[in-house]
């Protein structure tokens, strides 16, 4: 499928609606925007288009959809896979809509738990504004300084709280978003039960920019947090770590949110390269996990709760080693360990990576199987499992062998090894993507394993929201099809 080029009279017409805050053609103003988060592509696009609310938005898309232009929508731009990079589309033949003035909190319901924001209100915003009124959203990821409403609700993003409260899509009350032909979908009461039938924001929720453009959103708000208690702990097996939760879960209930589990490398390689890190157990363990707990206001003591389940845990030979964090900047300290993993692994070399998620009684032999694996496919290859073990999902990498080049091997070698892994993990049941999406990355892997009735379904849809297909082509579904007819 070939787009067309936006013509001189669409340009200006944008131009004239949007004004200079909301309109740029002049490279130096697009070259930001362009490149993708982890900096592997570079696309190009007709313009950059900056809606300052709903009616602007709708106006763009609308005119977009009356040539059959194709429509980037574009957040923070911290995908982790190319999800709103305008590539593959036609060079300069895309509208890159950039969502960041569209940056109000429009309410704050404490009664209704509920707050209305904005598609390009960034996540650390959201979070501020809600705590000044006693509130709190239960969605927290390391991006949370660049990531957006919109975008986050595009990928329907995890973070380290899914363990108790679920991904963007358990947190939706209400949706308003621009249709593929620039009809408005207003839905944003927080309403609990609403049985209209079909749930039409959770077509868009995930849905990766492809079947609408996301302008706000209503969020679930949870009551702030009394009291925090985060332990780090060591191991010999995730199938230790995975005991230990259930047993912590027995004893706490609902107040553990974040099960994170590091293996004994990925904290070598924080302590390596990240200044001003420390081990928190003075003997190493070949696995270890950061647990965080929290109680509302006037709940028991929730330090010498956790503090009993895990000498507990201890005497019974559980677990091999347990601190609990003596203050605030004690607990950041654990926390920056676990949240700079990507980073040291980065700063120590390439490494193929991958977001996957099997059930959660498997990933500990998981872990195990894959790894072995993918040594014996890929001598030298050194996998490395980190992350959200109390849902299911890890972040499964594999680094390049030792000593050699480490851009030669990934060039040469990175995506077999993907394919290698996504095909394991399809194999096990589970998903290639557990919080980051499709994208432009994952699509060949993603197309080559979904199964044909998942794929079909998904394709009629996209053909009744989105005809001509203008909406973000080339990322999560096939660029060709998604464009045409039946």
């Amino acid at each position: 499928m070939t787009y067309p080029m936006p013509s001189p009279a669409l340009l200006a017409r944008l131009s004239e609606r949007l004004g200079p805050s909301g309109f740029a053609t002049e490279p130096a103003d697009l070259a930001p925007w362009l490149t993708d988060w982890r900096r592997r592509l570079t696309g190009s696009a007709a313009a950059l288009v900056s809606p300052a609310n709903a009616e602007e938005a709708a106006f763009v898309v609308a005119q977009a959809a009356a040539e059959g232009v194709a429509i980037v929508p574009q957040g923070g731009n911290s995908s982790m896979v190319a999800g709103a990079t305008p590539a593959g589309i036609g060079e300069g033949r895309a509208l890159l809509v950039s969502m960041r003035r569209m940056r109000a909190i429009r309410s704050v319901s404490p009664a209704d738990n509920a707050v209305t924001a904005e598609a390009g209100v960034v996540l650390a915003d959201l979070h501020a504004a809600v705590e000044a009124q006693g509130r709190r959203f239960p969605l927290s990821l390391a991006s949370k300084g660049n990531a957006t409403v919109g975008g986050l609700i595009s990928t329907n993003a995890g973070g380290t709280q899914v363990l108790r409260f679920g991904p963007m899509r358990s947190l939706v009350l209400g949706l308003e978003a621009v249709l593929p032909d620039g009809s408005m979908l207003r839905g944003l009461a927080p309403l609990r039960k609403d049985n209209r039938g079909y749930d039409l924001k959770q077509l868009l929720i995930g849905g990766e920019g492809t079947l609408g453009l996301v302008t706000a959103a209503t969020l679930k708000l949870v009551p702030a947090i009394g009291e925090k208690a985060v332990a780090w702990v060591g191991f010999r097996d995730p199938e230790q770590a995975l005991a230990l939760l259930r047993r912590l879960e027995d004893r706490l209930g609902e107040a553990i949110e974040s099960f994170e589990l590091v293996p004994a490398e990925g904290l070598a390689l924080v302590l390596r390269h990240i200044p001003n890190t420390r081990a928190p157990l003075g003997q190493a363990w070949p696995w270890n996990v950061l647990i965080e707990a929290v109680a509302p206001a006037g709940d028991a003591p929730l330090g010498a709760r956790l503090e009993a389940a895990l000498a507990d845990a201890l005497d019974a030979g559980l677990i091999g080693d347990a601190t609990l964090a003596a203050s605030e900047a004690q607990a950041d300290a654990f926390w920056k360990l676990r949240e700079s993993m990507s980073e040291a692994e980065a700063r120590d070399g390439m490494a193929a990576k991958h977001d996957i998620s099997v059930t959660v009684a498997d990933m500990p032999a998981f872990m195990a199987r894959a790894s072995a694996a993918v040594v014996e496919r890929f001598p030298g290859a050194r996998p490395i499992a980190f992350g959200h073990l109390g849902d299911g999902n890890v972040h499964f990498n594999v680094r390049a062998p030792a000593g050699g080049d480490d851009r030669a091997w990934f060039k040469a070698t990175a995506a077999d090894v993907s394919r290698f892994v996504h095909g394991l993990v399809t194999e096990a049941g589970g998903s290639l993507s557990a919080e980051h999406g499709i994208g432009r990355f994952k699509r060949a892997d993603f197309l080559h394993l979904i199964d044909p009735a998942r794929l079909a379904a998904m394709m009629a849809v996209k053909r009744a929201l989105d005809p001509a297909g203008i909406m973000n082509p080339g990322a999560l579904l096939p660029l060709a099809e998604a464009a045409s007819g039946p």
